[in-house]
């Protein structure tokens, strides 16, 4: 019998913030919004996610917890769900990655993984980041 295949896409895009953003107070702003679709003939749950998110020091901050924005939502074969969220950093780029943990209705759980998301302020405070690294 072969192994069962679990055919989940999961798109995401940030927008750089700058009007929530200061270069003084080490705060960066950006918005993104992540498409997940079931490609599967099955009903499938969101259950919790898991974020790994790296600023451009090095530091890393993991995340993990039930659902996304305070639901563990349903999605029906060939439908999908969005949602938007927000993320803050103390330097003008980093990197987010991570995956959802599934289940169908069987039971059976895995995880969807999240494409990498490249984060940047697009020059804003990024030369005196920089220069301070030095």
């Amino acid at each position: 019998m072969a192994a069962k295949e679990f055919k989940v896409k999961v798109e995401i895009e940030a927008t750089y913030l700058a009007h929530e953003s200061s270069v003084k107070q080490r705060r960066f702003v950006w918005a993104y919004m992540v498409h997940i679709e079931n490609q599967m003939d099955e009903i499938l749950q969101l259950l919790g996610r898991q974020w790994k998110i790296t600023d451009m020091s090095g530091h890393i901050e993991e995340i993990r917890g039930p659902g996304v924005v305070g639901l563990q939502p349903i999605i029906k074969p060939g439908k999908s769900f969005s949602y938007h969220s927000f993320c803050q950093l103390t330097t003008p780029q980093g990197l987010m990655e991570g995956q959802y943990d599934m289940q169908t209705l069987e039971d059976a759980r895995f995880y969807a993984a999240v494409p990498k998301l490249v984060l940047s302020s697009l020059g804003d405070g990024l030369e005196e980041f920089r220069a301070k690294l030095h």
